[in-house]
């Protein structure tokens, strides 16, 4: 099994955070997004997980590195592939076309789940999806009476489906899909300026593959700051009954409302904290109540009282706002 993570997008609606670091690198609850994510993909699958090809742009070596031992921790070969121009899903995942082979799983890396299921991996297809009140602002699929997808609609108007796809695709043959992809290329089949990987789908489809929904227990963005403060909630949430306080962290004379994550060397001193709240590695908070909020590493927060808030690396912050999102390197002091 090959997973194949396009990953290239410049993160904008999640600035200051990703100015100095990729959008699927930043950590929830102590783990990168990305890392997550594959984690959990290999979760549902006995399949063994041969390569992880992770389609970026020119984010550095440092990077590089990071991803190519996130796929070594999962007992995989990591490799990276360049997207140099922003052409849409379909190019992106060409992007990785070497590693379009056999059983292959396309995962777009702003997207955390969660779910209960191991998928069948002798289906043609499996589209991970999740029911959602309102699919006019999302891709849904549509489905026959034996559950096998016969169409993809995108942001309908009118309601089709209430399946919305989240991202993430199992292809038993990737082969098929670098065919229809390039296929989409060759003949410059362009939705809103892009090839789209739905178009390749809806071609197989028609040529009579047999695609399955794999309906999942939540779906997870981390598109924006709110919403990563969310999802970060949510996998804390999951993860609460693990130690998610770390044994080299210091708590003196502090309260801590779990579930939390506190990583290494981090000194929370005489402060209330939480619920869903992580402080990365060696992060200072003193006198302060925090609740619902990520706190990066290397930082300082000082007499504060906020919630629903992110806070990058090495930053010190002694004011008083209630809703936070301050990027790396910042000093803001009274």
């Amino acid at each position: 099994m090959n997973i194949i993570v396009p990953m290239a997008g410049m993160g904008k609606r999640m600035r200051p955070h990703t100015l100095t670091v990729p959008k699927p690198l930043l950590p929830i609850a102590g783990k990168p997004i990305v890392q997550r994510l594959v984690e959990d993909i290999a979760a549902v699958t006995d399949e063994k997980i041969e390569n992880i090809a992770f389609i970026t742009g020119r984010f550095g070596s440092e990077t590089e590195e990071n991803l190519q031992k996130i796929a070594a921790d999962l007992g995989a070969e990591g490799h990276i592939c360049y997207q140099d121009e922003a052409l849409g899903t379909a190019h992106a995942i060409l992007c990785a076309g070497d590693f379009l082979k056999g059983k292959t799983i396309v995962a777009f890396a702003d997207t955390l789940f969660k779910a209960d299921f191991k998928f069948d991996t002798e289906k043609d297809g499996v589209i991970w999806v999740q029911r959602i009140d309102d699919p006019s602002q999302f891709g849904v699929i549509e489905l026959d009476s034996q559950g096998v997808i016969t169409g993809y609609a995108e942001k309908p108007k009118n309601f089709v489906s209430d399946l919305a796809m989240i991202g993430i695709y199992y292809f038993k043959d990737g082969e098929n899909l670098k065919s229809e992809l390039q296929y989409l290329i060759d003949n410059n089949i362009i939705k809103g300026g892009e090839y789209q990987l739905p178009d390749a789908m809806r071609n197989m489809t028609k040529k009579g593959l047999e695609m399955v929904p794999g309906e999942i227990d939540e779906w997870l963005d981390c598109g924006n700051k709110n919403a990563t403060v969310y999802s970060n909630s949510r996998v804390l949430e999951f993860n609460k009954h693990k130690d998610l306080i770390h044994k080299s962290a210091v708590i003196d004379n502090a309260i801590i409302h779990p579930p939390c994550y506190i990583g290494p060397g981090a000194v929370i001193e005489s402060s209330v904290i939480g619920p869903h709240v992580s402080i990365h590695s060696n992060t200072n908070i003193r006198n302060s109540v925090i609740t619902n909020s990520i706190i990066y590493s290397h930082s300082t927060i000082e007499g504060q009282n906020f919630s629903n808030s992110m806070v990058g690396n090495h930053v010190t912050y002694i004011s008083n706002p209630k809703d936070l999102s301050i990027g790396d390197y910042t000093k803001i002091e009274n």
